[in-house]
């Protein structure tokens, strides 16, 4: 079994502690995430999505993703998993052709959600996906996320139980993770960790408890998302601007990395 197999990527959602994902969003970001020791890249569909010129929100063409991956993998060595926001086609047969397309170009792993959709939409998806990975002999891991606390889809004192009977859904669809995305509330992630069979994935998030605490709660993975590319987004705004308009380059080479360093990387 390599590194970046399959199976290995499984194997590390059983670790005593919750993987840590600092997601990137093209080879470079990969390969120095993964040299600082990550034991697995995921991708931000955000990040990958601004760094090629598009909006976030399911508008990233299949086939750039696709060479974004391959590029992705041809620089790292462990499991490479990919956001793929939700499948990029309301078809389940079209978001599984392009999910064989991604396993093809090094992935064993991908992030799919729900929404605002109809969830048995998103059931029809997994479904398709998980028949083309056995097709394809490939132990794909589907992390199914579920948008019911982050865009509040239901009211509070509801959220726990929709998000179970969500999770039920995926599981019998083929689901091996569940993603709750704002999620924060540590009795709420234990609840709905021991309810499901599906392993529980949360991101950085403000008010989530510290990470050396998750695994207590039944977390098995914390993800970063789209937060790396927004701080870089920031701090790349503010070097521009004062040295276009402030005349400012000191700060332009301050905190930089050695040239030999990042050349090195790869």
């Amino acid at each position: 079994m390599t590194s970046s197999s399959p199976s290995r990527f499984h194997q590390l959602h059983l670790q005593s502690e919750p993987l840590r994902l600092p997601n990137a969003w093209d080879a470079g970001s990969a390969r120095q995430i993964e040299s600082l020791g990550a034991q697995a890249i995921a991708t931000t569909s955000a990040g990958v999505a601004w760094s090629l010129g598009y909006r976030d929100g399911n508008q990233l063409p299949v086939e750039e993703y696709v060479a974004r991956a391959r590029s992705i993998a041809r620089v790292i060595n462990v499991p490479l998993s990919a956001d793929i926001e939700g499948g990029y086609h309301d078809n389940p047969r079209a978001v599984a052709d392009s999910v064989v397309r991604l396993i093809d170009a090094g992935v064993v792993g991908i992030n799919i959600e729900d929404g605002s959709a109809d969830p048995q939409q998103l059931c029809r998806k997994v479904e398709a996906i998980r028949a083309a990975s056995i097709r394809a002999d490939v132990p794909l891991y589907i992390n199914v996320r579920t948008d019911v606390y982050a865009r509040n889809l239901v009211p509070q004192q509801e959220k726990v139980s929709e998000v179970m009977t969500r999770a039920q859904a995926y599981a019998q669809a083929g689901a091996d993770g569940l993603f709750v995305l704002g999620l924060v509330d540590a009795g709420e992630m234990l609840s709905i960790a021991q309810s499901s069979n599906l392993l529980l994935n949360v991101s950085v998030w403000p008010g989530l408890p510290p990470l050396a605490t998750l695994a207590t709660y039944g977390v098995r993975r914390i993800s970063v998302g789209s937060w790396l590319p927004q701080t870089l987004w920031a701090s790349n705004e503010q070097l521009v601007r004062g040295f276009l308009s402030q005349d400012e380059t000191a700060p332009l080479m301050a905190a930089a990395a050695p040239y030999a360093e990042i050349n090195a990387r790869f």
